[in-house]
């Protein structure tokens, strides 16, 4: 098979959850052992790091696989989901994996794979844990699905949990309170490995850590309860300034305001590698936070994609990530003769919650993305009405931006998101040149 005959049958002979929801998630780790049992656990041929959180999990996965990498060890990089190539989701030192070794993989594999009827995350964690084995890399940094005890890549037994936060996402899947989520989150904490909160906002969300790691024998940290930040502050440039207690002056690649509590875990996070013997470097510190796009292909992260009019996307598709969007387009708006927004959002997720924290004082464009479950435009735009939104539907992400940058003078700024799969759908629009 070529390689888009091979994607093909990736996403058409097992259930994808980024396309289809609710019918192809797969609770349980039975799949994930036997494929692993089968490749004979490539995950246990170098050390690993597992990340879960609701929000802010990529960002901290990408600055620690950039700051490693920069410390001068070769990393694997596991995330989801991808926005223009899957093969974003399987990198080893930025690189991503070659399109013949997926190919290879599924063609080796798929006669004792098929039978077992894996879901599209199972068999791909599976192919990352085996590709990063062949690359020989030193550490894997492993970003989770969903949620974390019922995950596929929970199969692991890292040198460091991280959890960088909880909000209500996924609630049909994860339950509907933050407690009932946290629990789930707290899954990846194992015997005798530390573990780290980036940010809790409840003593009951607290606690249900700190009992989860009680029965681990273990200890775990929160990185909000420590002093790491002496200042921080958005330069004009779009960067953000860090003066951390430990690694002295930071500058921050990542824009937005979420990006200070990021930058707080992955600061807990490093001393505690630290202090477990994995050797960093200050400079490799402000290199990985100064240039983690560059180095591990990030995108999505209130990314700009173009300059007079402004044009600017972000992956937030949650109450919790929009709580700081707001603040971030405040100040857009502040500065921009007009602020144009291409919003679209998937069906199972806190839509009323999250229009209701948009800004009223903008001109929309209600889109869908490309995906099954996809929010049809019409409905997105009745139920912005509802809350003080106005503007115009598009049947297409491409649509929206083509009307968008028609109507936008040089002054003004355009935000894409309220969806992953609506920023997806617009990257190809201003990236031609993609590898």
């Amino acid at each position: 098979m070529t390689y888009e005959e091979t994607l093909h049958y990736l996403y058409t002979s097992t259930p994808v959850f980024q396309h289809s929801g609710a019918s192809a998630y797969k609770p349980g780790l039975d799949t994930s052992i036997a494929l692993d049992n089968y490749l004979e656990n490539p995950h246990k041929a170098y050390k690993t790091i597992h990340v879960a959180g609701t929000n802010g999990k990529g960002s901290v996965s990408h600055l620690l696989a950039a700051i490693l990498r920069q410390a001068g060890y070769k990393v694997g990089l596991f995330t989801s989901p991808h926005l223009i190539d899957f093969r974003e989701r399987i990198r080893v030192n930025g690189k991503m994996i070659p399109k013949d070794y997926v190919i290879d993989f599924v063609e080796r594999h798929r006669a004792t794979f098929e039978p077992l009827h894996p879901s599209f995350f199972e068999l791909t964690s599976t192919m990352a844990f085996d590709y990063f084995r062949a690359e020989k890399v030193d550490y894997a940094i492993i970003e989770v699905g969903m949620g974390g005890r019922l995950d596929s890549t929970n199969i692991i037994t890292p040198i460091l949990s991280i959890i960088t936060n909880i909000s209500l996402d996924h609630t049909q899947f994860l339950g509907d309170t933050v407690e009932k989520i946290a629990f789930e989150k707290a899954g990846i904490i194992k015997p005798g490995v530390p573990a780290l909160v980036g940010e809790v906002y409840t003593q009951s969300v607290a606690q249900v850590f700190a009992d989860t790691a009680v029965k681990n024998d273990t200890l775990v940290y929160f990185a909000s309860r420590e002093e790491l930040l002496n200042e921080s502050y958005l330069m004009d440039t779009g960067e953000w300034y860090f003066d951390s207690v430990e690694y002295g002056q930071l500058f921050g690649e990542l824009g937005g305001v979420v990006q200070v509590r990021n930058a707080k875990t992955v600061l807990a996070a490093l001393n505690l590698l630290g202090s477990l013997g994995v050797d960093i470097p200050r400079e490799a510190v402000r290199e990985g936070f100064e240039h983690v796009v560059e180095l591990t292909g990030l995108m999505g992260r209130w990314q700009t994609l173009q300059e007079k009019p402004k044009v600017i996307c972000d992956t937030g598709h949650n109450t919790g990530g929009w709580q700081y969007l707001n603040l971030q387009l405040g100040e857009v708006i502040k500065r921009s003769r007009q602020t144009h927004m291409i919003v679209g959002m998937v069906n199972d997720k806190d839509i009323n919650g999250v229009l209701e924290l948009m800004p009223k004082d903008a001109f929309y464009y209600f889109t869908q993305a490309s995906v099954e479950r996809a929010m049809p435009s019409a409905e997105i735009a009745a139920m912005g009405m509802m809350h003080g939104l106005s503007g115009i539907t598009c049947d297409s992400v491409a649509i929206a931006v083509e009307r968008a940058l028609t109507n936008a003078g040089e002054d003004d700024t355009i935000f894409i998101g309220g969806s992953t799969f609506i920023v997806a759908d617009a990257l190809p629009l201003f990236i031609k040149e993609y590898e």
